[in-house]
């Protein structure tokens, strides 16, 4: 059976040489007699391993000296506690509500502490990101929370909408777009990512936080949720995900060695979403879901206007072998994931069959 192309948000398509590669080390790994799977993660083969892994994303995101990178468990969900819990100090922290995510983050936080909800954009189900009051900014805000990309919705800050909280840590979730452009990593206090979406498989979860963000908390928070913890055992407390780190680890080989690093990689990446974005404003069928200047590069959400006609068409694309581009239950239509892994030819087959769609049901 030949590889399908993938549009899933998560878990999403990994690049087939890491696949190639992970399956020729999968019975012994560089001469180990042995699968990463099944390695003790206190070995020194699986120390340098992790050490690499760690060595390459520092590298490719020019991560400062003064930021710990770990690679924690739980998913991103789990930072929706941790961050409140050891970055709380006055009790209050801002959050922008842009879509599902952002809003299950700030939910969780209520939990620990109060939370203001500095802006929105669920007036229109998240269709873009919306422009920020600095005068609705907390003062004494313990961090300041945003959700980098909307999986879901489709929405991105670009550089230019970043806020500017000057003393408050900014923190953002970048799940869906980590390594896909590049990231001045020194305007954040904590970024963190789970890794299905453009890192490797899921199981882990990078946390890149700032030194002085990583303090003592009360003894009511439980060990495994402390960032302290993690960063004094280098990612070790525990048995760590082995093996996802592993792959992570083979992504960041290819990102760096086969594609040439974040900068060119996003290059790439602007000329999928500008192919597949063109085609969206051009169709007389298909309608983005986007404002254009909030648009992601990675997820593309897009309808005909017709239910009926909408999962006709995610049942068609399936058995051309364009699989997973049913919308998100909360917004219904299609949704296209286009992550570092996804080719140009991959856009190219999609487009080339919403075309055919088009011309058979317009």
């Amino acid at each position: 059976m030949s590889r399908v192309y993938n549009f899933s948000a998560g878990p999403s398509m990994l690049p087939q040489a890491v696949l190639e590669k992970a399956a020729s080390e999968m019975l012994d790994y560089q001469g180990s007699g042995q699968s990463v799977m099944e390695m003790s993660h206190r070995s020194k083969t699986y120390q340098a391993i992790i050490d690499e892994a760690e060595a390459l994303l520092r590298e490719v995101l020019n991560i400062p000296d003064n930021y710990k990178v770990l690679f924690l468990q739980g998913g991103g969900s789990t930072q929706f506690a941790m961050i409140p819990l050891n970055l709380k100090k006055n009790g209050k922290a801002d959050y922008v509500i842009t879509g599902q995510w952002a809003k299950k983050a700030a939910a969780e936080a209520r939990k620990y502490l109060d939370v203001n909800v500095v802006a929105s954009s669920a007036d229109t189900t998240f269709t873009y990101i919306p422009k920020l009051d600095p005068a609705t900014f907390s003062k004494d805000a313990d961090y300041f929370y945003i959700c980098l990309n909307n999986t879901i919705y489709g929405t991105h800050y670009s550089p230019e909408q970043l806020p500017d909280t000057g003393d408050i840590p900014l923190v953002t979730d970048a799940s869906s777009c980590i390594l896909s452009e590049p990231m001045d990593v020194s305007k954040f206090g904590l970024i963190f990512a789970g890794a299905q979406k453009n890192m490797g498989p899921a199981g882990v979860t990078v946390v890149i936080i700032r030194d002085d963000l990583i303090r003592e908390v009360p003894e009511t928070v439980p060990t495994m949720l402390t960032y302290k913890i993690h960063a004094d055992n280098g990612s070790m407390y525990n048995t760590p995900p082995c093996y996802s780190i592993y792959m992570v680890k083979l992504v960041l080989e290819w990102l760096k060695n086969d594609i040439g690093g974040v900068e060119k990689m996003h290059e790439i990446n602007k000329a999928k979403a500008a192919k597949l974005y063109e085609f969206l404003d051009n169709s007389k069928l298909f309608k983005g879901t986007v404002e254009k200047d909030s648009r992601s590069l990675m997820n593309v959400p897009f309808v005909t206007g017709d239910k009926d006609l909408d999962a006709k068409f995610v049942a068609e694309a399936a058995k051309a072998g364009l699989v997973n581009l049913k919308g998100h239950r909360t917004v219904g239509g299609m949704r296209a994931s286009i992550y570092n892994a996804m080719p140009m030819e991959g856009v190219d087959a999609l487009i080339d069959f919403m075309k055919k769609f088009e011309a058979e049901n317009a």
